[in-house]
């Protein structure tokens, strides 16, 4: 059986889809301080879309739903995820974390772009959009709002990441996985933890999110993992003050059983007039929920921007 690698699993995901796999290549990129950006880049032409992930996830989060919309785009590893470097001072917020996306498409694009951000990636997003807005065409954010943590999650999400950090093999996580609850099918949780976990030079298999790592110390050192801290508050000042200076059009795309509630959508309306407001039948994670009604509400931003 040939040995697996992070494109493996596309070809089955796009014939469930009847769809064919466009050209799919992971690119690089060396940052001023010598960190690694990395990010998948989609098609042979130049993006028409750029999608941030949220925390704890990573590029391929988006997979299916790029197979659904078929058009050129680049996908982002954010920084401490996939096979971006870790931060050394763990500063995963929007502000700080902006910076390396404006980096990414300077060098990745050529002409303002669909900007997508899930959870900590929308916040990002949204951050980029009020500092360059000559990069970005049109702002989607998906089921997060400033104030919202965008590290939080069910009970058993937490605890689960909390757990060790390391395991013997793959097969040994995605056991934990399913123990949890998590992952869906076999063959889901399967294709997410070998998309979000490598093996280490001892042969032993851990998260590549700084996420988990972070946790597990934090829990380590006797904090529980489901007190918030000042993160929170810092998000929703400085989250509010970068919508407030977007010019560009800004939709929030939220699911019915997400973090984003109604009333969040209905202030999210009154504080950025003008705003669109989308929701899917999903929880947090639309786009692997419904990787094709995403697709479709993305399609229309695309087709508006051009």
């Amino acid at each position: 059986m040939p040995e697996l690698d992070e494109f493996s699993f596309l070809p089955a995901q796009a014939a469930d889809l009847g769809r064919e796999v466009a050209a799919v290549e992971r690119v690089d990129l060396t940052l001023a301080d010598h960190r690694r950006l990395s990010a998948l880049r989609w098609g042979d032409a130049d993006p028409a879309i750029t999608l941030l992930h949220g925390a704890g996830l990573n590029a391929h989060t988006w997979d299916t739903t790029l197979l659904h919309l078929g058009v050129p785009a680049l996908a982002l590893d954010l920084p401490g995820h996939g096979d971006s470097s870790w931060r050394d001072d763990a500063a995963y917020v929007a502000r700080v974390l902006a910076p390396d996306v404006i980096a990414a498409l300077e060098a990745w694009t050529s002409g303002p772009q669909v900007l997508v951000g899930h959870s900590l990636g929308g916040l990002t997003a949204a951050a980029v959009a009020a500092a360059r807005p000559d990069l970005v065409s049109r702002l989607v954010i998906v089921d997060i709002t400033p104030g919202v943590d965008p590290s939080a999650g069910p009970a058993q999400i937490r605890a689960f990441f909390a757990g060790p950090t390391d395991w013997a093999s793959r097969d040994e996580l995605v056991e934990r996985a399913l123990s949890f609850g998590l992952g869906g099918s076999r063959e889901a949780a399967t294709r997410g933890v070998f998309l979000n976990s490598r093996v280490r030079p001892d042969g032993r298999v851990e998260w590549k999110h700084h996420f988990a790592h972070l946790a597990a110390a934090a829990v380590n050192a006797g904090a529980d993992p489901s007190t918030p801290d000042a993160v929170r508050a810092v998000l929703a000042s400085t989250g509010w003050d970068d919508l407030e200076a977007v010019r560009a059009p800004v939709t929030l795309v939220r699911g019915e059983r997400g973090f984003v509630t109604a009333p969040d959508a209905a202030d999210f309306a009154r504080r950025v007039p003008g705003a669109s407001i989308e929701t899917l039948s999903t929880g947090h994670n639309a786009q692997e929920e419904d990787p094709a009604g995403l697709a479709e509400l993305l399609r229309g931003a695309v087709d508006a921007a051009r």
